[in-house]
């Protein structure tokens, strides 16, 4: 039976939807350099307030660390806006040079976009998707998560704020903040929403699925690490170890488990444990799947980007003062075994292969674990295997010696600077990219006339028959066509 609060979250996604359809149509007539401006101000307002945002963030999901969040946040506002300057995304693309080549494209944007953002990193990926959206002139309508209502509400204020002083159109962006699935399902349905963006809130990934829209889809899965024989250990480990432990290793690309080249494993070991790492007993590491999921596998949400600390605590051990990740040794790769999920929590599996082949097999079983991770990173000084890689396997990336979760969001890599990374299998949205602007427009192509009518007569000519009389009527009347044409065009060509 539908409740009140799903009545006015449908009426609500309803109303915004509709002043979305008409915001966007004033946000598509202007030109690039207005809409540059209006992020801009935007970034600005939320960058002054990184901090408080984080901190306020923090509380209200209570996983990951305010610090790393707010780092996250400084990231979309210098990185991401960085890399969004000199971009165009409406009108005119290109413009040097594409007239010469006969060809030129126009930035048209989609409408207005529906879009979902994860408890893990739900400031900082709203904050991104702004930016993206007001930069390509779409509207943007934001379901606020459930754990993240108040500081989701208030970043996005900042930014409305921001954005109306400088002349973002009433309406542009939005939020539901009457949070009930029907109306977020009632707004993704809507026939005013042209696309659908949904980072890490795997929960609604069949609606979205389901409602018809594009869907740009952006999750995590398993994502392994391999240390290569040839490779800088201390410098492999140190990335890795950074990486799982960022956010409490809730970023959307960390790595998930990593796999040892057989004859270093001894010298990656202790290099794991002199720099924070504690190597559970099978006992400690059943019980730490006991405290991130219930006996019928589903997630205790409330352990999600908990500390290696804490999550000690709650499974009943004691480690060292000082452990920044807990270490899984397993052996196969059984999908009865909780550690071939994504944990979301500074928990890495530990596996051992006697050489880069088997290490290369294990890879492609663990990425075919659950729904396909979208990441792969390596560590390695062999350009053979590095490609050897990058061939065969079935991930949207691969990373070389760097941490995934910053190589990843293009932090410590060239990669786009993304909030959202595009999952890396077919099904699970219309794109592997790091999302940019770009993936949010689709291109109007211009084609100049370059070649003249007299170019079919060379086609016409190529495809005549050999001056042998027709065998059959069809033959006949095709051979009348082509002297028909031919005729027409030397008359043209007498008239020009």
């Amino acid at each position: 039976m539908i409740g009140d609060k799903d009545l006015i979250s449908i009426q609500q996604a309803r109303i915004l939807a509709e002043n979305a359809a008409e915001a966007q149509k004033k946000l598509a007539a202007l030109p690039q350099e207005a809409l540059d401006d209006i992020v801009e101000a935007m970034a600005d307002a939320v960058e002054a307030q990184a901090q408080s945002l984080a901190v306020m963030c923090h509380e209200e999901s209570d996983c990951g660390l305010w610090q790393d969040k707010m780092v996250k946040n400084l990231f979309v506002c210098r990185r991401v806006r960085q890399s969004l300057r000199g971009m165009r995304c409406v009108g005119m693309l290109h413009e040097k040079g594409a007239l010469a080549e006969g060809v030129c494209e126009v930035g048209v944007p989609l409408g207005v976009i529906v879009a979902l953002c994860p408890v893990t990193s739900p400031i900082s990926t709203a904050v991104y998707k702004t930016l993206l959206a007001v930069k390509s002139g779409n509207a943007i309508i934001f379901s606020l998560h459930p754990r993240a209502v108040d500081s989701m509400r208030r970043a996005l204020d900042v930014m409305i704020a921001a954005g109306l002083a400088h002349g973002l159109p009433e309406g542009a962006v939005s939020y539901l903040d009457i949070v009930a699935k029907s109306g977020t399902e009632e707004l993704m349905r809507h026939p005013n929403v042209a696309l659908v963006m949904v980072t890490g809130v795997l929960g609604m990934f069949d609606a979205a699925r389901a409602s018809g829209k594009p869907l740009i889809y952006g999750g995590t899965g398993n994502g392994p690490a391999f240390i290569e024989r040839s490779a800088d250990i201390a410098a492999a480990v140190e990335q890795i170890i950074a990486s799982k432990a960022f956010d409490n290793g809730l970023a959307p690309s960390a790595e998930q488990c990593v796999i040892v080249d057989g004859c270093v494993e001894r010298q990656v070991r202790r290099t794991f444990q002199d720099n924070g790492a504690y190597f559970m007993t099978e006992a400690e590491a059943q019980a730490v799947c006991g405290a991130l999921f219930h006996a019928d596998g589903r997630r205790r949400r409330d352990m999600v980007g908990q500390s290696a600390e804490a999550l000690a605590r709650i499974a009943g051990f004691v480690i060292p003062a000082g452990t920044r990740i807990l270490v899984a040794e397993r052996h196969y790769v059984n999908g009865r075994d909780t550690f071939v999920r994504e944990l979301l929590s500074p928990v890495l599996a530990y596996y051992v292969e006697p050489d880069w082949r088997h290490a290369c097999e294990k890879c492609v079983e663990l990425l075919l674990q659950e729904r396909h991770s979208q990441t792969l990173t390596i560590h390695s000084q062999d350009e053979n295997v590095i490609r050897q890689f990058a061939l065969k396997k079935p991930v949207a990336r691969l990373l070389v010696n760097t941490g995934a979760a910053f190589g990843g969001m293009g932090l410590t890599t060239n990669l786009t600077p993304a909030m959202t990374q595009g999952s890396g299998i077919a099904g699970y949205g219309i794109t592997s990219d790091n999302i940019s602007p770009m993936n949010l427009i689709y291109r109007r192509k211009i084609g100049y006339g370059v070649r003249g009518l007299a170019h079919l007569a060379d086609f016409s000519a190529q495809a005549a028959p050999t001056p042998s009389a027709p065998t059959s009527g069809t033959d006949h009347r095709l051979e009348v066509l082509r002297r028909v044409l031919r005729e027409a065009l030397g008359t043209l060509r007498q008239t020009h």
